[in-house]
This record gives C-alpha cells, structure tokens and sequence, in this order.
C-alpha cells in the first residue's frame, strides 16, 4: 500500500462526504413513489372524459329540447289562432256595419214612395198596431231623438257613408241623439203622432240630402222590404 506523504497536498481535506443513506430509506422512498403514481392513475381512470357524455344525459338534452319545441309551437298556434280570432271579429264587425234589417215584422206595406195628392211623398208607410217596437234598417249614429213637426216623434240615423234613415210618427223612443246602433237595434215604438192618419211607421232614405225611394235601397243591401225578407 502507498504510504501518504504529509507534503502532497490533500485533495479532501475541508471537505465532508455525504453519508450514504441506509438501503430502508432507499426501498421507503420507491415504494412511496410508486404508490403515488397509483393513486393518480387510479384518480384519472375515475374522472370522466370531457369529450364524453353520459347517454343518460343525453337523453335528458333530448327531452328537454322536445318540451321546449312543442312549448314554442303551441304558442306559435295560439298565437295564429289570436290573429285568426282577431281577423275574424274585424271582419264580423265590417258584415254587422254593412248589413241591412227590416225595421218591422208582420207589418202591411200601405204607401210608396212617390206622388201623391199633388205632392211628393217622400218615404214609404208600413202599418203595424200602436206600440210594435221598430228597429234600425242599418248602423249607424243617431243625430235625431225627439219630436220633429209633422214627423211626430221621430229618430234620425245616419249611416256611416253619409246617408240617412228617418222614422217617425212613434208613440215612443228608444234611444237618444248621439247614440251608436246596429241594424237590429231598436229605435222606438210604432205610433200615431204627427201629421198622421193612422198608427204606421213611416221610413225615409236620404242620400246627400236628398230622399230617395228605400225599396231599391234595400233591394241593393239585401233586403226586400215589399215582401218581407231580409238576408241575415
């Protein structure tokens, strides 16, 4: 063995060697390792992908979706049917305004329209007994309820196209000026007042102020007023 001299210098010397750890602390360490990286594969194998759904979940997605579809076409229909109920109560409401009625029921056609004793008789009479409850020959706005010289009481109704429907010689009234009506509606009752030579309703037309015969009048809108009918 070579001896070592005291003058060549000590490559070691200051320094300190680290201890080598026993061969328990060496397997302790691996074996924790190991079971770590168990764990962790373990814990990654229980977490589900993030691209993966559960079909279970989709079946729910599915469902949720058929609901909300069949939500937005039931109001899509309800709403349909609002703007079909909406159109229908416009157009109800135009054939009410556009209609024509009879003014009476069981009445006997007397007097034209025309001459008569060297004068213009400018409506025509329908005889009825005292008290028979007349109605509007169309709608209109009442502008006349009340007494009304050799007309007696009488009511005048203008139509929303300008023209006009006058009945007098009423034993009583039913409405009152400014009133809204509806062909229909009743005005009043037959009577004998006025310049009268009998209980009678008697009906003019004016159009732009002007009388003109109401049996072709009606005969345009419908209704027929010699015999009786009327097209509802």
């Amino acid at each position: 063995m070579r001896q070592r001299l005291s003058s060549e210098p000590d490559r070691y010397r200051g320094r300190r060697r680290v201890p080598t750890p026993p061969r328990s602390r060496y397997a302790a360490v691996v074996t924790t390792a190991f079971f770590g990286a168990g764990i962790v594969a373990l814990g990654a194998g229980a977490m589900p992908d993030a691209k993966s759904v559960s079909p279970s979940v989709l079946d729910e997605l599915k469902a949720a979706s058929t609901v909300n579809q069949d939500a937005a076409a039931r109001a899509d229909s309800a709403d349909r049917a609002s703007r079909d109920s909406t159109r229908a109560a416009g157009a109800e409401d135009a054939a009410e305004r556009e209609a024509c009625r009879l003014p009476l029921q069981d009445y006997e056609f007397n007097t034209p329209y025309g001459m008569r004793w060297g004068k213009l008789h400018t409506g025509i009479d329908l005889v009825a007994a005292e008290g028979t409850p007349y109605v509007a020959i169309h709608s209109g706005t009442v502008t006349k309820a009340g007494w009304f010289g050799g007309y007696g009481y009488t009511v005048i109704v203008q139509h929303a196209d300008g023209s006009e429907a006058i009945y007098g010689h009423s034993s009583a009234l039913s409405v009152q000026q400014g009133q809204q009506v509806k062909a229909g509606d009743q005005l009043g009752l037959v009577g004998n007042t006025g310049h009268s030579y009998g209980s009678h309703l008697h009906l003019e037309v004016h159009v732009k102020g002007e009388p003109l015969d109401p049996v072709p009048w009606l005969q345009e809108r419908n209704v027929d007023i010699k015999l009786q009918i009327e097209a509802l």
